[in-house]
């Protein structure tokens, strides 16, 4: 196998209720990011380049938990997060607690290119994002009426409630179901979600972009996996890899090194690599990934129901799912 090779996540921890409009939302837009990869690969545009024009389109759509959209902290505003990472030559750059910003994946590539840091948080971030010229904009663009209400009702459960796509009515009994744990904590709902996307291009070279507004009613301040490098998203020469799920336990498993270090020192291939850490590294934590290899091969794993999916590869391969 070889050639260029692309996949995209809009998330892991589906409500099995997720009504068929919704599901077909979704598979719309992971479609449409898929082309539109396909495309730019087709022009020999650089694997860095294609992953964040991707997640760029993803954050800009309101249908999944990035940018426009963004899950709301407990606060009701909006701490967005994103980080990007070229194999070639392990370049990165991350941002956190971004409220202002259009593209916050696009900031993450101006902190790998244009700053001497690799991370950049909070206010530095943002006086950062105004000193490069990037598109800023008001908290209210990310908010969306679906946010509100469900931040509402988290508040009313006291819990970080979470499927932001499922009908008012049909969530409101969801306090009343057992509760599962994060981080030792009962929590009543958690449906994790996040937007990410890897590429290999024609040429062999790996990258990986993550993007998220965290956990809706989540403490102001909270960080996850999505920016932090080695756990949310890594890159390397033999590979790609962008998680999603939840990022407690993500952080804890080094989940994306992980699929890395497998097949960089045990010489695992690369689904066998994606298995052994969604089966092995999670502990009780529920979470999903993509992944792609210098050799043109796609690859995903998710222990929790369903994955907003999307792959295609040069031979004319291509698929976009949500369930097992």
């Amino acid at each position: 196998m070889g050639g260029w090779a692309i996949a995209v996540h809009g998330g892991a921890g589906v409500d099995p209720n997720l009504p068929l409009e919704r599901q077909q939302q979704a598979k719309a837009l992971l479609t449409r990011c898929l082309n539109l990869g396909i495309s730019a690969l087709r022009s020999s545009l650089p694997a860095i380049d294609v992953v964040e024009l991707v997640v760029r389109e993803l954050e800009t759509d309101p249908l999944f938990n990035s940018g426009r959209g963004s899950a709301l902290t407990e606060k009701g505003t909006v701490e967005m997060e994103a980080s990007i990472m070229d194999g070639n030559g392990r370049r990165c750059g991350a941002v956190s607690g971004i409220t202002a910003v259009k593209n916050p994946i696009s900031l993450a590539r101006l902190v790998m290119d244009k700053s001497p840091h690799s991370y950049l948080a909070f206010s530095g971030a943002e006086e950062f994002a105004k000193q490069q010229g990037v598109e800023m904009v008001g908290n209210d663009y990310f908010v969306t009426e679906d946010n509100v209400g469900m931040l509402k009702l988290a508040k009313e459960a006291k819990a970080i409630l979470f499927d932001y796509r499922i009908p008012l009515e049909s969530t409101c009994g969801a306090a009343a179901e057992s509760p599962i744990q994060m981080n030792g904590l009962p929590i009543s709902i958690y449906a994790p979600e996040t937007v990410g996307c890897v590429v290999v291009d024609g040429e062999g070279r790996c990258a990986a972009a993550t993007s998220t507004g965290g956990l809706m009613n989540k403490m102001t301040g909270r960080i996850g996996d999505s920016p932090i490098i080695g756990a949310g998203t890594y890159a390397c020469e033999v590979c790609g890899v962008s998680c999603t799920g939840e990022g407690e336990a993500i952080l804890r498993g080094t989940l994306a090194r992980d699929v890395a270090a497998l097949m960089e020192y045990k010489g695992l291939g690369l689904q066998e690599a994606v298995d052994h850490v969604v089966q092995k590294r999670l502990d009780q934590g529920k979470a999903g990934l993509i992944a792609v290899s210098n050799k043109g091969e796609v690859a995903y794993g998710f222990n929790c129901v369903g994955m907003f999916r999307g792959f295609a590869t040069e031979d004319g391969f291509m698929e976009v799912g949500i369930w097992d």
